[in-house]
């Protein structure tokens, strides 16, 4: 029989999300795709089929194409705010909750909105307005996503610094990519299409070579095909087993080594629809009083990191780290441990085996599985 509470808060969940505005997505592999265009080109068509639609923000980059579709469309005035002595301007959350369109289309999704703005960001300025009722349109390029950054960066050489949970791009009820060829998009490129003159030669020695879009364009079709799937398997393959998956992720506090071992759990995990955890077992060595305080940031960092990616987060105290893991992978039923490569010598892992033989008889008897991520 299950739990009173649990069902009531089942029930009040499915309330609130039929309550909630419907939420679309496009992802592109880089600027110039075609993402704002194609929003453009849908809100005409909805205007055209009597839906209340309005632009709530675009940014056009003065692409003649792109800002010659704003043509007949409601545009929702942007709200100004004064920083550093310049009139800057903002999305108008308040404003579109007011007139509540049925559709709102609100590009660049990862934008970090100005100091002093209600959100930080405006992917949630996007989620205050589905959680109003009404229906987003919105755009993001694949470098944006959180979880892929260190992806990016390997690609690229660039860090994106304007980035967006993987939980928010979960939330849509609709992803489409917007996918050009990569001898497209430089075409497009080269005939000014994308940049200024000035920047276009820049562009082609760096983020536009010919082998970075292709890469990037595999991202984004991944990305989009990962959330399709999940689509079909909570509204169509409704006994599917994916659902039973629980990763968890086990962090050291070496900062560099958590982060791509809570990066890569969570595309794991996003791509079982699943539940998952961050597990950081404080041996003695680290307890408060002995841990340095740069480490402490560290982990205090790369919690709050795993929390935006989805996780729960999971601190323990134990001598036996071996332990305390099988301790967590039986209280909460894990499926799969993530685990980041080991940077121990040789003569350290030997030490090691029997602590390592250990763990892994309890997971074989478990039927647990172990990832070790590189």
């Amino acid at each position: 029989m299950p739990d009173k509470d649990h069902t009531v808060q089942h029930y009040l969940n499915l309330i609130k999300r039929s309550r909630r505005g419907k939420f679309k997505v496009y992802i592109g592999m880089s600027a110039g795709v075609g993402k704002t265009f194609r929003m453009l080109q849908e809100a005409h068509a909805l205007l055209r089929n009597g839906i209340d639609v309005k632009i709530g923000y675009i940014e056009t980059h003065n692409r003649k194409e792109t800002h010659a579709l704003l043509e007949g469309l409601p545009i929702i005035p942007r709200r100004k705010l004064f920083y550093k002595g310049k009139e800057l301007e903002e999305l108008d959350v308040q404003a579109v909750i007011s007139l509540r369109p049925e559709v709102v289309i609100i590009d660049e999704l990862a934008h970090t909105n100005i100091e002093g703005s209600k959100n930080d960001k405006r992917w949630q300025d996007v989620i205050e307005i589905l959680e109003a009722g009404i229906n987003v349109i919105s755009a993001v390029n694949i470098q944006h996503i959180e979880s892929l950054n260190e992806e990016i960066k390997a690609i690229t050489g660039v860090e994106v610094k304007e980035r967006i949970p993987d939980s928010v791009i979960a939330q849509a009820d609709e992803v489409v990519n917007i996918d050009l060829t990569a001898d497209e998009l430089i075409t497009r490129l080269k005939e000014g299409k994308i940049y200024e003159t000035a920047k276009i030669e820049t562009a082609l020695k760096n983020f536009f070579k010919n082998d970075h879009i292709l890469q990037l364009r595999e991202l984004a079709l991944k990305e989009v095909a990962s959330q399709v799937e999940r689509k079909v398997e909570t509204e169509v393959t409704r006994t599917s087993a994916n659902r039973h998956e629980k990763f968890l992720a086990c962090i050291s506090s070496n900062e560099i080594t958590a982060k791509s071992v809570i990066r890569k759990a969570a595309r794991l995990a996003n791509y079982y629809n699943s539940r998952w955890y961050v597990l950081y077992v404080q041996t003695p060595r680290e307890s408060a009083d002995k841990i340095p305080l740069v480490k402490q940031r560290h982990l205090i960092n790369n919690f709050k990191l795993a929390t935006e990616l989805g996780a729960e987060i999971i601190k323990v105290e134990n001598n036996n780290i071996a332990k305390a893991i099988i301790e967590q992978c039986e209280e909460r039923k894990i499926t799969t441990i993530c685990v980041g490569k080991p940077h121990l010598s040789l003569i350290k892992i030997i030490l090691a085996t029997n602590v390592f033989n250990e763990l892994l008889k309890k997971l074989s008897a478990n039927d647990i599985d172990l990832v070790i991520l590189s």
